[in-house]
């Protein structure tokens, strides 16, 4: 299919050879050069060239247009569409979703560090695309197993065919790809294939063009057996292979196996691929699975998986003891950059297993975005990197780097487990996560030292203490080492604290010699300089979701600088900068208010938050904070109700963080409530972590607060945060919690 341009202009219509300047009138040559000026404007305006979907794969969720060219949706898998076109330039972007509500809850496009952000008038969202990127578009906070998401593939243009290639012309095709040694296929744009790509025992093998795999295997839905190594039962499976390159291939993953295996092989270059698994189980459906192999490089590349994104092994051949035990070949020299990676389950980067046996070095994973990590818990809690060796696993670590990372949602930054020999030369380096806490703590726990946390942020916070992770060090781990910064420090200071939609803010970057400044504000604007000055459009805040009057934008600061050899070093920061349109006034109390907040306990066996206002408390008292006494109930609804004393006037975003359900409430006003609980896995107790957050302009005094929190399957009480003027994301302290006197019975 040619790509579609804008048409040119026919500048010698009705002359039957072009025209000489020397026999044209005055009018002639002005109408010539005009045309001329609008040839070369059609001939360099941005091309559009959708990529064709088969009627059978096509998704009626959204309608989407680029350039007002219509592109194909196709539906991936579980409730996650896609579409694929390339482009030359900047390009409008327009979205309409078939649910007239959809967008209700917001517009969540990531990564986040693109600064995207959306217009919405009514069931249509656009915004403006500068060039290639591949984007996860859904609503805030709504990215577990069964939501609805949009994933946008932009590329660059491929290459053509090269000389010699076995061309797969764009078509359906219900059959696998089995090249041999030597050859090289190339699958152009809107080629379809029902099957695998199977790469066993194959030498020089290139896989090019812009095709698609669609894998829908036999695996049994209740249980793993996506790991066996057979053709057929991966999008792409090797074994044996070496010196392979697959480029420009998207993949689409709908039954429960590993989406990419690499067994006993060396020597990939994987490179603009685009991976989409969802299957009901949600698990057991890893990214990228390296067995026994090494010698890799993943780069430009998107992987959404229901387990495991990068997962490293040195075998993998069953359940037996005598499989588990048999010790597996090493792992070593892998890259992966440049990507975009996410899951709904699991860990980004996972290596070991227990009681497996096997030895792994030189890991990088850098420049490269963290859309969704995972959440909960299978042994051990998920994070950015897990690494699970216990119950007898044995094997040398060393060499893992990660570097140049930014963290969108993500649960904790990293669980390791080694008994022996040894986890060693650990380096995290540049890691931005820069609109969300951790939801958990990090644990590091046996045979493991040189673990080396440079520059990672929250915000504008850089950690420098295990408490600021936090992580916890124990059974033999040395000491997490934390260097001094050597390169830029991104911060900055905004002036007003607050403002109305139109209203002048002020920006000021710390100042870095020799810096170039990039500032991103979260409503599409972006900005240079050390200080700049900007006006928010409206309080919406930057994902549409903020309704209550007051919009939480995403402000990033990018900080850049460059030595005398060439050698560039960079930082980010960020802000929740909040717009008010509405003020919450403080309320008058009549009596004495004392510190602390009343709580109530609701026995019951409810498995979703009640509505507790039909119910009865059975007990009350008193607490500094969010604490309760059971009375010996495991499985009991509980509320808190007080005042939240507001330092100054200001606008201000609660975090929210609960296991069984919570939700918050201030001035009458519901600002936060967590998802519903999410079980973990494979027999680790309790739910997983939630998290949700709001926004509310408020004038300093009191404020009325009321909580509430099931306790069903987990431990602790809901986890209350506020960001504000001059208060960086951080937990309410008891200081600002107050009640009457006499709200508690016994008072």
């Amino acid at each position: 299919m040619a790509p579609i341009t804008p048409q040119s202009p026919r500048c010698y219509s009705g002359l039957s050879t072009p025209p000489l300047r020397s026999g044209l009138s005055l009018a002639s040559r002005v109408s010539l050069l005009i045309c001329l000026l609008l040839t070369q404007a059609a001939l360099a305006a941005p091309r559009v060239q959708p990529i064709p979907v088969p009627p059978e794969l096509r998704s009626t969720a959204f309608t989407l247009t680029v350039n007002g060219i219509p592109i194909d949706v196709a539906h991936a898998a579980a409730s996650y569409d896609f579409a694929s076109f390339d482009i030359t330039g900047p390009v409008d972007v327009a979205i309409t979703a078939s649910d007239p509500g959809f967008w209700d809850r917001g517009v969540d496009i990531q990564p986040w560090r693109l600064g995207l952000r959306a217009q919405r008038d009514g069931q249509t969202i656009r915004f403006k695309l500068q060039g290639p990127a591949k984007l996860s578009i859904s609503r805030p906070r709504d990215f577990l197993n069964h939501a609805a998401m949009l994933f946008l593939f932009a590329g660059a243009p491929p290459p053509p065919p090269p000389s010699g290639a076995i061309v797969y012309k764009p078509g359906v095709y219900r059959q696998s790809l089995n090249p041999k040694t030597g050859e090289t296929y190339y699958l152009a744009s809107g080629s379809w294939f029902y099957g695998s790509l199977n790469l066993f025992d194959v030498q020089n093998v290139k896989v090019l063009g812009r095709g698609a795999i669609v894998y829908d295997g036999p695996q049994d839905p209740a249980s793993d057996e996506g790991w066996m190594q057979k053709p057929d039962w991966h999008c792409i499976g090797t074994s044996n292979a070496q010196n392979i390159q697959v480029s420009g291939l998207t993949c689409v993953i709908r039954s429960r196996t590993w989406s990419i295996q690499m067994k006993d092989s060396d020597g990939f270059l994987y490179d603009d691929l685009r991976v989409m698994g969802g299957n009901p189980g949600n698990a057991n459906q890893d990214g990228m699975d390296w067995i026994g192999s090494g010698a890799g490089l993943v780069r430009n590349s998107f992987f959404r998986a229901s387990d495991d994104v990068i997962a490293l092994m040195g075998n993998w051949d069953g359940y037996t003891d005598a499989d588990m035990l048999r010790p597996g070949k090493d792992v070593h020299d892998i890259t992966i950059e440049t990507s975009q990676l996410s899951t709904s389950i699991s860990n980004i980067v996972r290596a070991g297993w227990p009681r497996k046996i096997f030895n792994s070095r030189n890991f990088t994973l850098r420049d490269s975005d963290i859309l969704h990590a995972g959440i909960g818990a299978c042994g051990q809690s998920f994070a950015l990197l897990g690494m699970w060796a216990s119950n007898g696993a044995r094997g040398d670590h060393s060499g893992y780097t990660f570097e140049n990372l930014f963290l969108d949602n993500w649960y904790s930054l990293l669980q390791m487990e080694q008994e022996e020999p040894s986890i060693h030369g650990f380096t995290f380096h540049n890691i931005w996560a820069l609109d969300q806490p951790p939801l958990i703590g990090s644990s590091i726990a046996g045979q493991i030292s040189g673990i080396t946390l440079d520059n990672v942020k929250y915000s504008q916070h850089r950690v420098e203490s295990s408490a600021d992770v936090p992580v916890s060090v124990t059974d033999g781990a040395a000491p997490v080492a934390f260097p001094p910064t050597s390169g830029p420090v991104s911060a900055f200071s905004v002036e007003p604290p607050f403002s109305a939609p139109g209203d002048p803010v002020t920006f000021t970057a710390d100042e870095v010699p020799h810096a170039h400044y990039t500032w991103l504000f979260g409503d599409g604007a972006t900005a240079h300089g050390r200080r700049v000055t900007h006006k928010f459009p409206d309080a919406l805040g930057t994902q549409l979701d903020d309704v209550n009057g007051a919009g939480r934008f995403r402000v990033l600061l990018h900080v850049e600088t460059a030595d005398r050899k060439g050698d560039q070093k960079q930082d980010w920061s960020a802000a929740g900068v909040v717009v008010v349109a509405k003020w919450h006034d403080p309320i008058q109390t009549t009596g004495p208010n004392v510190p602390g907040l009343a709580w109530h306990l609701y026995p019951g066996t409810w498995t979703e938050l009640p509505d507790l206002t039909q119910a009865s408390s059975v007990f009350d008292g008193t607490s500094p904070n969010l604490l309760t006494d059971a009375h010996g109930f495991t499985r009991y609804a509980a509320a808190w109700d007080g005042f939240l004393d507001i330092p100054v006037d200001g606008g201000y975003t609660f975090h929210l963080l609960a296991r069984d359900g919570a939700r918050v409430v201030i001035d009458g006003i519901q600002v936060a409530k967590t998802g519903p609980p999410f079980a973990q896995v494979c027999g680790a107790p309790g739910n997983a972590m939630r998290y949700d957050r709001g926004s509310l302009g408020l004038r300093a005094g009191l404020h009325t607060l009321h909580i509430e929190g099931l306790h069903s399957v987990s431990q602790g009480p809901p986890r209350l945060l506020w960001e504000g003027p001059g208060i960086p994301p951080t937990d309410i302290p008891s200081a600002a919690f107050l009640h009457p006197r006499a709200t508690a019975s016994g008072q």
